[in-house]
């Protein structure tokens, strides 16, 4: 296995821990791929775009199940707290993953689209859309910065 395909494998699943409730440090990973002027720059944004929006396609699938552990005892939301965020979801919309990137909140709405049956395709775009810009926009600061200060 070569160096860059460990590297990119690494960064595939940082981005897709990143994306659920596991810690991941996409954000960095590829800051620093970026700095190592060793990679295509296009390459490394689709790489920590594809493992995030698989994170997030994994919570889109739990929230499809959510519905049948929201009245154990184990589960961690109330079943207030799980209404009171699906009427949000329902007030904002589809567009709202738009944002899906964002931390904190991001990938609560990844679940939550899930728990409203949001459509896969329609899921899909919006949230690559958000990731990939997200993700463009890291690699672009860090080639400015690169060059601006040295590496």
């Amino acid at each position: 296995m070569t160096t860059t395909f460990t590297l990119l494998v690494g960064l595939f699943f940082s981005g897709l821990t990143s994306a659920t409730l596991l810690p991941g440090t996409s954000e960095a990973a590829l800051a620093a791929l970026v700095a190592s002027n060793d990679h295509a720059i296009w390459l490394l944004v689709i790489v920590a775009t594809a493992g995030n929006v698989l994170g997030s396609v994994v919570n889109w699938a739990l929230g499809l199940y959510v519905d049948h552990f929201k009245t154990r005892r184990w589960f961690p939301i109330s079943p207030d707290q799980l209404d009171r965020a699906s009427r949000w979801f329902a007030r904002y919309g589809l567009w709202s993953l738009l944002l899906a990137w964002l931390p904190i909140i991001g990938d609560p709405l990844t679940l939550f689209a899930g728990v409203m049956r949001v459509r896969f395709i329609p899921f899909l775009i919006l949230v690559t859309i958000g990731k990939a810009a997200r993700y463009a926009m890291i690699a672009g600061g860090a080639t400015f910065l690169i060059s601006a200060f040295g590496s």
